[in-house]
């Protein structure tokens, strides 16, 4: 089925096109109204640009935007584009663009989920088509995140649609890019299809060096490993625990990386029983996240005190909790506190089936439901908050724009300032963080001058090239 799906099965035959799996549908090519990490990375990689992008040291660089620069009183950032990046349909990328999409994102109807890395913005105006300026209401210490995140939309394609529609967007499924690779098309739970653009800029990095990119969907880790194995597919993230196996391929090798990606339980604040701060703490005493660290994840990733990874800028340390069940059950004070625990997936949920039998053991009665991505999401991230606690990863960004869209899945708001935001998680525990992951992708060597790193698995993609 993967075969079918991916141009016709073995490696060999797929020539300079390259097969990517994905756990779940990649929900849209949206990125107002997207939250799942790989489609937002083949949003800003793939179909789209943004105005500025990540050096492999975290440094913002010119894209789209080819200068920018700030007013004496840091409150505005007069970019510049960068002429002769067209539409995939011929149509010329402006300003006009980049001020809606901006203005988009910064409407609350529009739903985009990092809305608070806007909220400093006053307005966004385009002297001509190809000048931004962006106003915002107080000085600004470094140039934001957001913008090199939000990949920019055509306007004059979505203009139309009410703001708080856009999620409906036909566009969203059929969309019109101007990044180095073109939507051809997408299957719905199936596969997304891109193939290289001949005419992207040589300012931007010029045409990519493969025909094709394929994201096909493999929700089970199992059938994805085999897709691996067997050259139906290029990439596929593999559990820690199928490392070794992969890298006894010669034809195979495995990509270890870091990534800003903590690893957690959420706890939903607005309800019983995780209103109440001593549960939550004896909750986090129960659990043993060095087990974790070394029992499931087979020492590929750390032990979490917070949101935010060691060496990321903006680190905040913070006093890390002990593994203490005795003390879990003398908060408890003898009761048993049932609730149900959401996750991803299928299958044993080795992570989850270790933490329900560690908070067993000292008064919590958990019970696991594995849903489907966009049903978790629809619970988890939707406004309405329908669960007691999720194990939930969140991709993060090197702005730490991530905080704030975290603490407020728990019901709390938390201060703009990082380490004042890392000190309301560490008193507050909206959520119990278990481990900082590292990425873990299986490769088929084939594919050659691949990159990954905290800026994510398809950072470089414009530069693989397939060997002869």
């Amino acid at each position: 089925m993967v075969a079918s799906g991916a141009c016709g099965g073995g490696a060999a035959r797929r020539g300079r096109t390259v097969v990517f799996a994905s756990g779940a549908e990649l929900q849209s090519m949206n990125p107002l109204v997207t939250i799942h990490p790989l489609a937002k990375q083949v949003q800003r990689y793939v179909l789209l640009t943004t105005l500025a992008r990540y050096d492999t040291a975290l440094v913002p660089r010119p894209y789209l935007a080819r200068t920018w620069v700030w007013s004496p009183d840091l409150q505005a950032l007069r970019f510049r584009l960068q002429s002769g990046v067209r539409w995939h349909d011929g149509t010329p990328t402006t300003a006009r663009d980049v001020v809606w999409t901006l203005n988009a994102a910064r409407d609350p109807a529009t739903g985009y989920p990092r809305l608070n890395d806007l909220a400093g913005v006053s307005w966004v105006t385009d002297p001509d088509d190809s000048t931004v300026v962006v106003r915002f209401a107080a000085p600004q210490r470094g140039f934001p995140d957001v913008l090199t995140d939000l990949a920019i939309l055509p306007s004059r394609l979505l203009d139309t649609v009410p703001a708080s529609r856009l999620r409906e967007a036909a566009w969203n499924d059929h969309p019109v890019g101007n990044g180095p690779f073109r939507f051809v098309s997408h299957e719905p739970r199936r596969r997304w299809v891109f193939a290289a653009d001949s005419t992207f800029p040589a300012a931007l990095g010029g045409p990519p060096r493969l025909e094709r990119f394929v994201v096909v969907v493999v929700d089970e880790p199992s059938t994805k490993l085999a897709a691996l194995t067997s050259g139906e597919v290029d990439f596929a993230g593999i559990q820690p625990a199928h490392a070794a196996l992969v890298r006894r391929d010669a034809r195979l090798a495995v990509l270890e990386y870091p990534l800003i990606l903590p690893y957690g339980i959420v706890l939903n604040l607005r309800r019983p029983p995780f209103d109440d701060r001593r549960v939550r703490l004896a909750l986090a005493l129960a659990l043993d996240r060095a087990e974790i660290v070394a029992g499931y994840l087979y020492g590929l990733g750390e032990v979490a005190d917070g949101p935010v990874p060691p060496g990321v800028p903006g680190y905040t340390p913070m006093r890390s909790l002990p593994t203490s069940p005795d003390s879990a059950r003398r908060l408890l004070s003898g009761r048993r506190i049932g609730f149900e625990l959401l996750t991803v997936g299928s299958g044993e949920a080795a992570l989850e089936q270790m933490i329900q039998a560690r908070l067993a053991a000292v008064g919590f009665d958990v019970t696991i439901r594995q849903l489907e991505l966009s049903a978790f999401l629809d619970r988890v991230n939707a406004r309405r908050h329908e669960f007691d606690a999720a194990v939930l990863g969140t991709p993060g960004d090197p702005g730490l724009g991530y905080l704030a869209p975290l603490a407020q899945i728990a019901g709390l708001t938390i201060p703009p300032e990082p380490a004042a935001a890392q000190r309301r998680f560490a008193d507050s525990l909206p959520v119990v963080f278990l481990y900082h992951a590292r990425g873990v992708q299986g490769m088929n060597r084939r594919v050659r001058g691949v990159r990954m790193d905290r800026r994510g698995e398809l950072a470089n993609i414009a530069e693989w090239w397939i060997a002869p």
